[in-house]
């Protein structure tokens, strides 16, 4: 299988996670240990997602851009991703749930996961399979 055939497996693998966790704190929003796990499993699937389409790219020939944020505007100019407005918020919030915890800010994030980013990965993998 090749590099780009595993990281698609594995970024589709955390990202139905990801989506277990969200019906879960549907079921239980007030559980801060569920929405907690929320935001860990959006870590994971966030690193999975900018590190496959950075094999993409580099599928593609494009094999200078080595961060996330550089990925992410090249993915954009390919019309891989669709919002790069909001790809660059979910780094930002990425960034923010590694290195800062407040209560607020973990709700806030829950909520942009389940209400946006899970529907962002799941646009990007379709876009990378096809």
């Amino acid at each position: 299988m090749s590099k780009l055939g595993t990281k698609l497996i594995n970024f589709s693998n955390a990202l139905k996670r990801l989506k277990e966790a969200a019906e879960e704190l549907d079921k239980n929003y007030t559980s801060d240990v569920i929405r907690d796990g929320l935001i860990q499993r959006f870590e994971f699937t966030y690193e999975l997602a900018w590190k496959a389409t950075k094999e993409y790219l580099e599928d593609l020939g494009i094999v200078d851009r080595n961060s996330p944020k550089a990925v992410i505007k090249e993915a954009y100019a390919q019309k891989i991703i669709a919002d790069e407005k909001n790809w660059l918020i979910m780094l930002n919030d990425r960034n923010l749930t590694s290195h800062v915890y407040k209560e607020e800010m973990a709700e806030e994030i829950a909520e942009r996961i389940v209400n946006s980013y899970i529907k962002d990965f799941e646009n990007l993998l379709y876009n990378l399979e096809k």
